[in-house]
Protein backbone atom coordinates (compact mmCIF):
# COMPACT_ATOMS: atom_id res chain seq x y z
CA UNK A 1 0.00 0.00 0.00
CA UNK A 2 0.91 3.53 -0.33
CA UNK A 3 0.69 6.43 2.57
CA UNK A 4 -2.65 7.43 0.74
CA UNK A 5 -3.62 3.81 1.54
CA UNK A 6 -2.24 3.20 4.86
CA UNK A 7 -3.10 6.94 6.02
CA UNK A 8 -7.08 5.66 5.05
CA UNK A 9 -6.92 2.86 7.26
CA UNK A 10 -5.32 4.82 10.16
CA UNK A 11 -8.42 7.27 10.09
CA UNK A 12 -10.45 4.59 9.69
CA UNK A 13 -9.43 2.68 12.93
CA UNK A 14 -9.12 6.06 14.47
CA UNK A 15 -12.71 6.14 13.96
CA UNK A 16 -13.42 3.20 15.50
CA UNK A 17 -11.30 4.19 18.90
CA UNK A 18 -13.19 7.62 19.47
CA UNK A 19 -16.00 5.54 19.21
CA UNK A 20 -15.16 3.52 22.19
CA UNK A 21 -14.36 5.39 25.79
CA UNK A 22 -11.08 4.53 26.79
CA UNK A 23 -10.77 6.93 29.52
CA UNK A 24 -7.66 6.20 32.02
CA UNK A 25 -8.23 2.92 33.71
CA UNK A 26 -11.24 1.67 31.34
CA UNK A 27 -9.12 0.94 28.03
CA UNK A 28 -10.18 -3.09 28.04
CA UNK A 29 -12.65 -2.28 25.01
CA UNK A 30 -10.34 0.52 22.96
CA UNK A 31 -7.27 -2.46 23.08
CA UNK A 32 -9.85 -5.08 21.96
CA UNK A 33 -10.28 -2.96 18.60
CA UNK A 34 -6.71 -2.42 18.18
CA UNK A 35 -5.71 -5.70 18.91
CA UNK A 36 -7.93 -6.98 16.77
CA UNK A 37 -6.78 -4.80 13.58
CA UNK A 38 -2.80 -5.73 14.74
CA UNK A 39 -4.06 -9.06 13.95
CA UNK A 40 -5.74 -8.97 11.33
CA UNK A 41 -2.48 -7.04 9.84
CA UNK A 42 -0.60 -10.31 10.66
CA UNK A 43 1.69 -8.70 13.19
CA UNK A 44 2.04 -10.56 16.63
CA UNK A 45 0.41 -8.96 19.35
CA UNK A 46 1.59 -9.63 23.58
CA UNK A 47 -1.50 -8.24 25.25
CA UNK A 48 0.14 -6.76 28.88
CA UNK A 49 -2.82 -6.04 30.98
CA UNK A 50 -4.70 -3.35 28.57
CA UNK A 51 -1.12 -2.24 27.15
CA UNK A 52 -0.48 -3.86 23.54
CA UNK A 53 3.18 -4.93 22.71
CA UNK A 54 4.16 -5.94 18.93
CA UNK A 55 7.48 -7.47 18.77
CA UNK A 56 9.17 -9.25 15.92
CA UNK A 57 12.03 -11.73 15.93
CA UNK A 58 14.88 -8.64 16.33
CA UNK A 59 18.51 -8.40 14.97
CA UNK A 60 20.93 -8.53 18.36
CA UNK A 61 23.42 -6.75 16.45
CA UNK A 62 21.19 -3.38 15.35
CA UNK A 63 19.84 -1.08 18.26
CA UNK A 64 16.06 -1.00 19.27
CA UNK A 65 13.75 2.17 18.43
CA UNK A 66 10.28 1.23 20.58
CA UNK A 67 7.64 3.34 18.88
CA UNK A 68 5.21 4.31 21.79
CA UNK A 69 1.86 5.94 21.94
CA UNK A 70 -1.10 5.80 24.50
CA UNK A 71 -4.76 4.32 24.32
CA UNK A 72 -6.08 5.96 26.89
CA UNK A 73 -8.02 9.58 27.04
CA UNK A 74 -8.83 11.84 29.82
CA UNK A 75 -12.80 12.71 30.58
CA UNK A 76 -14.34 15.18 28.01
CA UNK A 77 -14.81 18.58 29.62
CA UNK A 78 -18.45 20.01 29.92
CA UNK A 79 -17.79 22.35 26.63
CA UNK A 80 -17.95 20.07 23.98
CA UNK A 81 -20.34 21.42 21.66
CA UNK A 82 -20.44 18.06 20.09
CA UNK A 83 -20.44 14.39 21.21
CA UNK A 84 -17.03 13.71 22.07
CA UNK A 85 -17.24 9.88 21.49
CA UNK A 86 -18.76 10.46 17.72
CA UNK A 87 -15.77 10.97 15.57
CA UNK A 88 -16.94 13.38 12.95
CA UNK A 89 -14.95 15.10 9.62
CA UNK A 90 -15.38 18.54 8.32
CA UNK A 91 -13.14 19.11 5.48
CA UNK A 92 -9.55 18.12 6.53
CA UNK A 93 -10.23 17.32 10.83
CA UNK A 94 -11.35 14.37 12.69
CA UNK A 95 -13.23 15.81 15.54
CA UNK A 96 -13.54 13.49 18.40
CA UNK A 97 -11.92 12.95 22.38
CA UNK A 98 -8.49 11.19 22.13
CA UNK A 99 -8.15 12.63 18.07
CA UNK A 100 -5.36 14.50 18.87
CA UNK A 101 -4.08 13.50 22.46
CA UNK A 102 -2.80 10.78 21.44
CA UNK A 103 -4.65 8.90 18.45
CA UNK A 104 -2.73 10.44 15.95
CA UNK A 105 0.51 9.71 17.04
CA UNK A 106 -0.93 5.86 18.12
CA UNK A 107 -2.44 5.09 14.48
CA UNK A 108 0.32 6.78 13.21
CA UNK A 109 3.49 5.03 14.57
CA UNK A 110 1.70 1.69 13.81
CA UNK A 111 1.14 2.40 10.25
CA UNK A 112 4.65 3.53 10.03
CA UNK A 113 5.57 0.28 11.74
CA UNK A 114 3.78 -1.61 9.15
CA UNK A 115 5.26 0.35 6.56
CA UNK A 116 9.25 -0.24 7.86
CA UNK A 117 8.60 -3.96 8.15
CA UNK A 118 10.71 -5.83 6.36
CA UNK A 119 12.51 -3.17 5.10
CA UNK A 120 16.69 -3.12 5.65
CA UNK A 121 17.30 -0.26 8.01
CA UNK A 122 19.63 0.25 10.67
CA UNK A 123 17.14 -0.28 13.68
CA UNK A 124 14.22 -3.28 14.87
CA UNK A 125 11.58 -1.50 15.41
CA UNK A 126 9.07 -2.47 18.63
CA UNK A 127 5.39 -1.01 18.70
CA UNK A 128 3.99 -0.21 22.05
CA UNK A 129 -0.07 1.17 22.49
CA UNK A 130 0.02 1.64 26.25
CA UNK A 131 -2.69 2.60 28.35
CA UNK A 132 -3.18 4.55 31.80
CA UNK A 133 -0.82 7.25 30.69
CA UNK A 134 -2.89 10.70 31.62
CA UNK A 135 -2.51 9.31 35.17
CA UNK A 136 0.67 7.86 35.10
CA UNK A 137 -0.81 4.42 36.54
CA UNK A 138 1.30 1.12 37.35
CA UNK A 139 -0.95 -0.70 34.91
CA UNK A 140 0.44 1.40 31.93
CA UNK A 141 3.88 1.68 30.80
CA UNK A 142 5.50 0.51 33.84
CA UNK A 143 3.50 -2.83 33.77
CA UNK A 144 4.22 -3.37 30.08
CA UNK A 145 8.32 -2.20 30.64
CA UNK A 146 9.77 -5.60 31.72
CA UNK A 147 8.22 -7.48 29.15
CA UNK A 148 9.91 -4.91 26.15
CA UNK A 149 13.70 -6.28 25.15
CA UNK A 150 16.08 -3.99 25.47
CA UNK A 151 15.73 -0.53 23.83
CA UNK A 152 18.00 1.69 22.94
CA UNK A 153 15.67 4.49 21.87
CA UNK A 154 12.33 5.09 21.82
CA UNK A 155 10.01 7.58 19.87
CA UNK A 156 6.52 8.85 21.36
CA UNK A 157 3.97 9.98 19.62
CA UNK A 158 2.76 12.84 21.39
CA UNK A 159 1.49 15.55 19.73
CA UNK A 160 4.17 18.22 18.88
CA UNK A 161 3.49 19.45 15.32
CA UNK A 162 6.06 16.85 13.81
CA UNK A 163 8.87 18.48 15.57
CA UNK A 164 11.34 16.61 18.16
CA UNK A 165 10.46 17.32 21.48
CA UNK A 166 14.30 16.35 23.02
CA UNK A 167 13.55 17.39 26.80
CA UNK A 168 10.07 16.90 28.98
CA UNK A 169 9.81 18.19 32.70
CA UNK A 170 9.51 15.88 34.89
CA UNK A 171 6.65 15.80 37.83
CA UNK A 172 7.05 15.53 41.92
CA UNK A 173 4.19 16.43 43.94
CA UNK A 174 4.74 16.96 47.48
CA UNK A 175 2.42 17.17 50.33
CA UNK A 176 3.25 19.46 53.65
CA UNK A 177 1.98 20.08 57.01
CA UNK A 178 2.94 22.50 59.50
CA UNK A 179 1.45 21.48 63.03
CA UNK A 180 0.23 24.47 65.90
CA UNK A 181 -1.60 24.69 68.43
CA UNK A 182 -5.44 25.56 69.15
CA UNK A 183 -6.92 28.29 70.73
CA UNK A 184 -9.10 31.00 71.06
CA UNK A 185 -9.23 33.90 68.32
CA UNK A 186 -10.06 36.20 70.70
CA UNK A 187 -7.25 35.67 73.33
CA UNK A 188 -4.65 35.17 71.03
CA UNK A 189 -3.81 31.57 72.34
CA UNK A 190 -1.84 28.84 70.86
CA UNK A 191 0.25 28.82 68.03
CA UNK A 192 -1.29 29.64 64.72
CA UNK A 193 -0.31 27.15 62.48
CA UNK A 194 -0.49 29.40 59.19
CA UNK A 195 2.20 31.55 60.57
CA UNK A 196 4.33 28.37 60.97
CA UNK A 197 4.01 27.76 57.26
CA UNK A 198 4.25 31.14 56.21
CA UNK A 199 8.29 31.11 56.41
CA UNK A 200 8.70 28.31 54.59
CA UNK A 201 5.86 29.12 51.64
CA UNK A 202 7.80 32.58 51.14
CA UNK A 203 11.27 30.59 50.85
CA UNK A 204 9.76 28.49 48.45
CA UNK A 205 8.07 31.17 46.27
CA UNK A 206 11.45 32.90 46.45
CA UNK A 207 13.93 30.68 45.29
CA UNK A 208 15.88 30.13 42.29
CA UNK A 209 17.69 26.56 41.42
CA UNK A 210 20.78 27.90 39.46
CA UNK A 211 21.14 24.86 36.94
CA UNK A 212 18.82 26.15 33.97
CA UNK A 213 18.16 24.27 30.96
CA UNK A 214 18.11 25.50 27.54
CA UNK A 215 15.20 23.90 26.40
CA UNK A 216 13.00 23.73 29.77
CA UNK A 217 14.20 26.68 32.18
CA UNK A 218 14.20 26.75 35.30
CA UNK A 219 13.28 23.97 37.93
CA UNK A 220 9.32 25.59 38.76
CA UNK A 221 7.91 24.92 42.48
CA UNK A 222 4.34 25.93 42.95
CA UNK A 223 2.24 26.12 46.15
CA UNK A 224 -1.08 24.85 44.18
CA UNK A 225 -3.42 23.96 47.48
CA UNK A 226 -3.50 25.26 51.32
CA UNK A 227 -5.94 23.99 53.66
CA UNK A 228 -6.30 25.22 57.63
CA UNK A 229 -8.71 26.12 59.95
CA UNK A 230 -12.28 24.85 61.26
CA UNK A 231 -13.66 28.22 61.89
CA UNK A 232 -13.41 31.93 62.28
CA UNK A 233 -12.73 32.09 65.79
CA UNK A 234 -10.36 29.36 66.01
CA UNK A 235 -6.68 29.42 65.75
CA UNK A 236 -5.57 26.42 63.19
CA UNK A 237 -3.48 23.60 64.65
CA UNK A 238 -2.62 22.76 61.37
CA UNK A 239 -1.74 23.70 57.70
CA UNK A 240 -1.75 21.81 54.69
CA UNK A 241 -0.39 22.61 51.36
CA UNK A 242 0.57 20.83 48.23
CA UNK A 243 3.86 21.47 45.96
CA UNK A 244 3.93 21.26 42.56
CA UNK A 245 7.54 20.81 41.50
CA UNK A 246 8.17 20.38 37.60
CA UNK A 247 12.28 19.93 37.17
CA UNK A 248 14.51 20.44 34.57
CA UNK A 249 17.19 17.86 32.81
CA UNK A 250 19.55 19.18 35.29
CA UNK A 251 17.89 17.61 38.73
CA UNK A 252 16.59 14.19 40.06
CA UNK A 253 13.76 14.25 41.90
CA UNK A 254 15.70 12.86 44.74
CA UNK A 255 17.89 15.89 45.01
CA UNK A 256 14.80 18.50 44.74
CA UNK A 257 13.18 16.78 47.55
CA UNK A 258 16.06 16.00 50.17
CA UNK A 259 17.11 19.77 49.17
CA UNK A 260 13.30 21.15 50.35
CA UNK A 261 13.74 19.47 52.94
CA UNK A 262 16.73 20.59 54.58
CA UNK A 263 15.22 24.66 53.94
CA UNK A 264 11.52 24.19 55.11
CA UNK A 265 12.45 23.57 58.27
CA UNK A 266 9.31 24.35 60.35
CA UNK A 267 7.22 22.01 57.78
CA UNK A 268 6.55 17.83 57.40
CA UNK A 269 7.01 16.89 53.58
CA UNK A 270 5.98 14.06 51.91
CA UNK A 271 6.81 13.01 48.41
CA UNK A 272 3.99 11.43 46.61
CA UNK A 273 6.18 9.66 44.14
CA UNK A 274 9.84 9.97 42.23
CA UNK A 275 9.07 7.86 39.23
CA UNK A 276 7.67 10.90 37.13
CA UNK A 277 11.27 12.32 35.90
CA UNK A 278 12.96 14.71 33.45
CA UNK A 279 13.85 13.34 30.21
CA UNK A 280 16.29 14.49 27.81
CA UNK A 281 17.93 13.15 24.39
CA UNK A 282 21.63 14.38 23.30
CA UNK A 283 21.20 16.91 20.27
CA UNK A 284 23.76 14.92 18.67
CA UNK A 285 21.64 11.65 18.63
CA UNK A 286 21.65 10.15 15.09
CA UNK A 287 17.57 10.39 15.01
CA UNK A 288 17.61 13.91 15.82
CA UNK A 289 20.31 14.73 13.90
CA UNK A 290 18.30 13.23 10.70
CA UNK A 291 15.44 15.25 12.21
CA UNK A 292 17.18 18.53 11.75
CA UNK A 293 18.63 17.50 8.35
CA UNK A 294 14.37 17.10 7.69
CA UNK A 295 14.39 20.34 8.55
CA UNK A 296 12.68 20.09 12.12
CA UNK A 297 13.60 21.80 14.84
CA UNK A 298 14.15 20.25 18.55
CA UNK A 299 12.66 22.34 21.47
CA UNK A 300 11.65 21.10 25.02
CA UNK A 301 8.52 19.98 26.04
CA UNK A 302 6.61 21.02 29.71
CA UNK A 303 4.38 18.50 29.54
CA UNK A 304 4.81 14.68 30.72
CA UNK A 305 4.24 11.94 29.21
CA UNK A 306 5.32 8.07 29.21
CA UNK A 307 8.95 9.36 28.18
CA UNK A 308 8.76 9.92 32.12
CA UNK A 309 8.97 5.98 32.82
CA UNK A 310 11.18 5.41 30.49
CA UNK A 311 15.03 4.54 31.95
CA UNK A 312 16.45 4.94 28.35
CA UNK A 313 17.22 7.92 25.49
CA UNK A 314 13.72 9.20 24.31
CA UNK A 315 11.92 11.75 22.53
CA UNK A 316 8.40 12.86 21.74
CA UNK A 317 7.66 13.04 17.99
CA UNK A 318 3.69 12.82 16.68
CA UNK A 319 0.95 14.50 14.44
CA UNK A 320 -1.64 17.41 15.89
CA UNK A 321 -0.52 20.05 18.53
CA UNK A 322 -0.35 20.15 22.44
CA UNK A 323 -2.67 22.78 22.22
CA UNK A 324 -5.15 20.77 21.38
CA UNK A 325 -5.57 18.35 23.79
CA UNK A 326 -7.38 18.18 27.17
CA UNK A 327 -9.66 20.48 25.52
CA UNK A 328 -13.22 20.75 23.85
CA UNK A 329 -13.99 19.82 20.57
CA UNK A 330 -10.04 18.09 20.04
CA UNK A 331 -9.58 17.47 16.63
CA UNK A 332 -6.90 15.92 14.05
CA UNK A 333 -5.76 16.67 11.18
CA UNK A 334 -6.05 13.84 8.42
CA UNK A 335 -3.97 15.27 6.81
CA UNK A 336 -1.37 15.39 9.94
CA UNK A 337 -1.73 11.56 9.84
CA UNK A 338 -0.15 11.10 6.53
CA UNK A 339 2.65 13.33 6.85
CA UNK A 340 3.52 11.72 10.47
CA UNK A 341 3.58 8.47 8.36
CA UNK A 342 5.42 9.47 5.73
CA UNK A 343 7.68 11.67 8.05
CA UNK A 344 8.30 8.69 10.46
CA UNK A 345 9.31 6.23 7.70
CA UNK A 346 11.71 8.92 6.18
CA UNK A 347 13.23 9.64 9.49
CA UNK A 348 13.53 6.17 10.28
CA UNK A 349 14.81 4.25 6.81
CA UNK A 350 17.00 6.97 6.24
CA UNK A 351 18.71 6.79 9.27
CA UNK A 352 22.51 6.05 9.62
Amino acid sequence: MDIQAYTQEAVELLKQLISTPSISRDETAAADILADFIGKCGLPCQRIGSNLLVCEQLNTEKPTILLCAHIDTVKPVSTWTRDPFTPTIEGDRLYGLGSNDCGGGLVSLLQAYRCLRGRATKYNLVYLASCEEEVSGANGFSLALPQLPKIDVAIVGEPTGMQPAIAERGLMVIDGVAHGKSGHAARNEGVNAIYEALDDLVWLRDYRFTKESALLGATKMTVTVVNSGTQHNVVPDECRFVIDVRPNEHYENEYLFAFLKKHMKKCELTARSFRLRSSHIDEEHPLIQRCKAMGMQPFGSPTLSDQALMPFPSFKLGPGDSARSHSADEYIGISEIANAIETYVQLIADCQ
